[in-house]
């Protein structure tokens, strides 16, 4: 099997905020929404200066990542499954070019960590007060 033209690529990081959607045209004459978001994705933990990237994420309505779109928020721990696009830049801190990524999602899985709940069992304390006042 050859690898020519193969471009697939999987992130994973936390949103940066919550994603913008808008109408764009199609080639076709017909319209089209698109999602976009920007994830920070951290290379290595391991190291003491803050070695993290940004990515841009292109969702269109017809992926699979679309249906999950709604779940998706600020903060979100999110894994992107796409193609990979350079796009580069000149940075307007140092007018030096960067270069910027993005991906056209084909799908998102979601964080499925639990979400510590509040605890509903009542403080010792407050069972003291209670059984006081029998």
């Amino acid at each position: 099997m050859s690898s020519r033209g193969l471009n697939l690529c999987t992130l994973a990081g936390h949103v940066a905020a919550d994603p913008e959607i808008r109408r764009v045209e199609r080639r076709d004459g017909g319209l089209v929404q698109v999602a976009k978001l920007t994830i920070y994705v951290h290379r290595i933990s391991s190291r003491k200066e803050d070695d993290s990237f940004t990515v841009e994420i292109n969702i269109w309505e017809e992926s699979a990542a679309w249906r999950k779109l709604t779940h998706i928020h600020k903060g979100s721990l999110i894994i992107a499954t796409g193609s990979i696009d350079a796009s580069p830049y000149i940075s307007n801190s140092d007018a030096k070019a960067r270069a910027g990524l993005q991906l056209k999602a084909t799908d998102i899985f979601l964080d499925s960590r639990p979400k510590p709940a509040e605890s509903t069992e009542p403080v010792a304390a407050d069972l003291a007060a209670v059984g006081s006042s029998f």
